[in-house]
């Protein structure tokens, strides 16, 4: 059996050698591109980054954007990482007057410097950067499982049935959100050793159609 075809969407905005290395580790045959007709035309698609979301969105205001919703138009499988779970919703309050993707209703607001529940006295830090569990309500995520974060900014959807995946820093955190052929995750897979590697597996595995 052939290696199932990924593409990686050159963003711009890090980490994309990694996760193509993470996805070739999980099985798949990866090529990294920011040509918009092979987007639009990939087997599955990932959208990872790292950065901020003004420059996210600057980049899918292009051609990218529209092949991006044009690939998940069509039904097929949708990966995104961080950013690439971000840039789905309508806007976020790291860059105002930028403007998302809008696929999901909702927003991206900064994270609450909450209270340590091991010393109330102390806040915990943002940006959030570590191991934290998710509670998983989805086929590639376990119903618990620990996955690495780095962020200072969490989605917001406004209809609560896209939450798949809740984690807590402080405070609820909408961990992954999924809607048919989407799945998105805040936390890294690439970075979240074998609980990554294994819902990367999932995701090339499963049948979407």
């Amino acid at each position: 059996m052939s290696a199932p075809r990924v593409l990686v969407a050159d963003t711009s905005m890090g980490n994309l050698r990694s996760v193509a290395r993470a996805l070739e580790r999980a099985g798949a045959h990866v090529a990294v591109t920011d040509d918009p007709d092979a987007l639009r035309a990939a087997p599955r698609l990932v959208v990872p980054g790292q950065g901020g979301f003004g420059e996210c969105a600057l980049a899918f205001s292009r051609g990218l954007g529209d092949a991006v919703r044009e690939h998940i138009a069509s039904g097929r499988p949708y990966l995104g990482i961080c950013l690439g779970m971000q840039v789905l919703f309508e806007a976020s309050a790291e860059a105002p007057g930028a403007r998302g993707l809008g696929l999901f209703a909702g927003t991206v607001e900064r994270l609450a410097a909450a209270p340590d529940p091991d010393d109330p006295r102390r806040r915990l830090k943002v940006p959030h950067m570590g191991w934290n569990e998710v509670e998983g309500r989805h086929p590639l995520l376990p119903e618990r499982e620990w996955f690495y974060f780095v962020h200072s900014y969490a989605c917001v959807p406004r209809d609560p049935a896209l939450r798949v995946g809740e984690t807590d820093y402080g405070q609820p955190i909408c961990a992954a959100v999924a809607r048919e052929n989407v799945f998105a995750c805040q936390f890294h897979p690439e970075k979240s050793q074998r609980a990554g590697a294994r819902l990367l597996e999932r995701f090339l595995e499963r049948r979407w159609s």
